[in-house]
């Protein structure tokens, strides 16, 4: 079974046997390693579901300096949902780290699956939420958390891949520079060699 699959069966919670009638309201596409699928300036009319590979969100400020927003690996969704829903030209980017498949789920993917199984709605809806919850919770870490409480909450959120992304990427997502990461890990090994 595809990662989509069990997506739709256990996250959205569509029958099993109702499947592969859902596979008619999205594509598969390969994305090549530094391939975007969306650019600043764009209307992003898209959802992209990450079935294997990684992608990143970036947007670049007046002086050309990226600011990672959110990574997606495996089983992750990712969209420019302003753009998505308002219909206004994207701030950011979407490029591929990895080789990467990806299901494209068009801009009325989920209003046709809650036609199909009206049941999803509230489970959709939950979803959308936590997402909120989540950047709420990246806003305030930004603004609050130390670099260190901020790397620790980078690999809860991402456990999977600090061995794929490069470590200025990594820094750029926690908001601060390649050296002030450097530091942090080596006074967590320090921290974690004391207490072994």
């Amino acid at each position: 079974m595809d990662n989509i699959e069990t997506y739709l069966s256990e996250i959205l919670e569509i029958p099993k046997e109702a499947i592969t009638t859902c596979s008619g309201f999205y594509v598969s596409k390969k994305v090549a390693k530094n391939e975007f699928l969306l650019r600043e300036g764009e209307i992003c009319l898209d959802t992209f579901f990450v079935e294997k590979g990684l992608l990143r969100m970036f947007s670049l400020d007046k002086n050309g300096k990226e600011h990672v927003i959110q990574f997606a690996p495996e089983n992750w969704l990712i969209s420019d949902r302003s753009s998505l829903n308002f219909n206004e030209k994207s701030k950011f980017y979407i490029e591929a780290i990895e080789d990467t498949e990806v299901f494209i789920l068009g801009n009325d993917f989920f209003t046709k699956m809650i036609e199909n199984y009206p049941h999803i709605a509230e489970r959709n809806d939950l979803l959308l939420q936590k997402h909120i919850r989540n950047l709420q919770n990246r806003v305030n870490s930004l603004l609050a958390d130390t670099a260190e409480e901020r790397y620790m909450n980078f690999i809860k959120m991402y456990p999977d891949i600090l061995l794929r992304v490069p470590q200025w990427m990594v820094a750029s997502y926690l908001g601060i520079t390649p050296e002030s990461l450097s530091r942090v890990r080596k006074e967590l090994a320090r921290k974690n060699f004391e207490i072994s």
